[in-house]
């Protein structure tokens, strides 16, 4: 253990003092090694950020969610968009249908969509959009109220004019959210009694995005909108217990029963869920990871020969050293140890600059993306292991050379 240590630590200062006799040579032939591993760490940190930012969102989604619409969410068919349009709208009556007549769904909400300004007194914005739904809204989705309270079953029911509004909307008419609360907002040609404000949400890629938005009753937003043009559309929660292809079945006889659509007649509604998703992401995932990996393998190898290099022009400068120290009883085991770990603390260091680069990255990109990239110890690992792995594999022919010279040839070599 002692000499392994010993190995370790002279090899070390091996590399260290090729360094700093050779600072511009050495820092050239590790650029390769720097960029490849900038490449592998900054590929793979950015799309583990990105799916885990998407992961996240999914979650708000459901996973057992189906949102019941006119068009898909993927044209695998590549159907005429406009045929897609010429389907009729969702409305609440099919939500109610499905409430009553489905056995696999938990909680199904009907939501409908109208757009005013808004104002309390000289404050004012304009195009925001009412979300109208129905009692079994934050059931089926996740919303976090920070102040206030979220609509009543009673204020459903009734259909009164209760308002829950998004962070933005309140922050940029109230300046201080909390003192929303209680206050009546001019919504177009109607007044809202705002009950509750959400905690902001931020910047979503999940389609569902508060911030901006109000929320009302269903029947209160029917007062001034068209339901059949409102591009309403129905959220069903599957029971966890049971399949969600088992649950989007049930869903499209039911659906079609209720549309009367003949059995040879093809459906006018999409059932779209995260699995519809799940597939484009993978491959646009799959094919970015290639990507990066193929500009990092060039990288790579171009840095692998400048480290080669350097151990051949460190091999032949050290000749007579290494005669001395065979003289001297080294093995050439122990020559060959020093050479392969002192070529793998030179990748190492490569290493260690582009990891240092990728962090600079992920700090400045992570203050201008919507959500924080982070890098992931067993990526750092990974990235460690192929400077290790490329180091001993560029150092091998090298090393071997040293390994068996003549320490009497070697030791009279200038």
């Amino acid at each position: 253990m002692i000499k392994l240590l010993n190995i370790l630590w002279n090899s070390f200062k091996m590399a260290m003092q090729e360094l700093r006799v050779h600072k511009l040579r050495t820092l050239l032939s590790l650029f390769g090694i720097a960029i490849g591993i900038f490449c592998i760490i900054g590929v793979l940190a950015t799309i583990n950020s990105l799916e885990g930012y998407i992961k996240s969102n999914i979650e708000k989604l459901g996973r057992n969610t189906i949102y019941i619409q006119k068009t898909p969410w993927v044209n695998n068919e590549n159907t005429p968009w406009w045929k897609y349009q010429q389907r009729p709208e969702i409305t609440s009556y099919e939500q109610i249908e499905i409430k009553k007549r489905s056995k696999l769904i938990s909680e199904v909400a009907y939501t409908m969509f109208y757009t005013t300004p808004v104002s309390y007194g000289n404050a004012e914005l304009s195009n925001v959009s009412w979300i109208g739904a129905t009692e079994e809204f934050d059931k089926v989705l996740s919303l976090d109220v920070e102040n206030g309270r979220y609509l009543s079953s009673a204020e459903f029911a009734r259909g009164t004019n209760a308002v829950v509004l998004g962070h933005t909307v309140a922050k940029e008419i109230f300046g201080n959210p909390e003192y929303a609360i209680g206050k009546t907002l001019s919504m177009g040609n109607k007044k809202g009694v705002i009950v509750g404000i959400l905690k902001e949400q931020g910047a979503s890629m999940d389609g569902w995005q508060f911030d901006d938005k109000v929320i009302v009753p269903y029947l209160f937003c029917k007062l001034v909108a068209n339901e059949e043009k409102s591009g309403g559309f129905i959220v069903a929660k599957a029971d966890d217990k049971y399949n969600i292809e088992d649950v989007k079945g049930e869903l499209t006889g039911i659906l079609r029963a209720i549309r009367k659509i003949a059995p040879t007649q093809e459906d006018n509604f999409a059932l779209n869920d995260i699995s519809a998703t799940a597939d484009p992401l993978k491959s646009f995932f799959g094919n970015v990871t290639i990507g990066g990996w193929a500009i990092a393998g060039l990288s790579l190898i171009v840095g692998a020969f400048g480290v080669a290099n350097i151990m051949f022009v460190t091999v032949r400068e050290r000749t007579s050293q290494i005669g001395l120290k065979k003289a001297l009883g080294a093995k050439s085991s122990t020559i060959l140890t020093e050479f392969l770990i002192e070529s793998a603390f030179l990748c190492v260091l490569g290493g260690i600059i582009g990891l240092l680069l990728v962090w600079i990255l992920t700090k400045a990109l992570s203050s201008v993306m919507p959500f924080p990239i982070f890098i992931a110890f067993d990526i750092v690992v990974l990235a460690f292991n192929i400077c290790i792995v490329l180091g001993v594999l560029s150092g091998i022919i090298p090393a071997s050379i040293a390994a068996k010279m003549n320490p009497v040839v070697a030791i009279r070599t200038k």
